[in-house]
């Protein structure tokens, strides 16, 4: 039996959902028996259905370690009892943590106002690394306010450091949060 990884994905996201968690990202490693099976989980953002809000600060707080052992345990059990991932394998279940990937459109309509790292697929003004503050994200593209990048990244960035630069999500081959601590 061949592993079903769209199975395996919409499992996650309906035992996710019951819990008002979002499916972040689902990877599969290794083979034979070291096989694992990794999911990454947080809180669905404040106005997305079925999200849990605190009702006295109104916004979402990060995923638990409670919140992940208890998808952990329902996610498991039905992967096995529907023998989803044949053979043996290692579940593991975490957050996303602070430097995050975004990967999908509704990532960055969420985290506008955060501090990205980003690297394109083509060059955009001979650059292909860009840090900075996401401004705005519409009509598949992104604004990011180079100015607040770290030294280090305004040397990569050279001429364009302290400037704003639009890119098209679909030219964006990796990103991340910075986390400001």
């Amino acid at each position: 039996m061949a592993l079903d990884v769209d199975r395996v994905r919409e499992i996650a996201e309906r035992v996710a959902a019951s819990s008002g968690l979002e499916v972040v990202e689902v990877e599969f490693l290794g083979g034979g028996k070291a096989r694992m099976l990794r999911v990454f989980l947080d809180k669905k953002p404040p106005d997305a259905p079925g999200a849990q809000t605190d009702p006295l600060a109104g916004v979402a707080h990060g995923v638990t370690h409670e919140d992940c052992a208890n998808f952990s345990r329902e996610f498991g059990t039905i992967l096995d009892v529907e023998d989803v991932m044949p053979g043996s394998y290692t579940l593991e279940v975490s957050s996303p943590g602070l430097d995050r990937k975004l990967t999908k459109a509704a990532d960055f309509s969420r985290f506008t106002g955060s501090r990205i790292k980003l690297m394109t697929r083509e060059p955009v003004n001979n650059n292909r690394h860009f840090e900075g503050r996401l401004e705005s994200f519409a009509d598949g593209r992104l604004t990011l306010d180079l100015s607040v990048a770290s030294h280090k990244s305004r040397k990569k960035m050279g001429a364009a450091a302290g400037q704003k630069i639009e890119i098209e999500f679909a030219n964006v081959e990796k990103a991340n949060l910075v986390p400001e601590i």
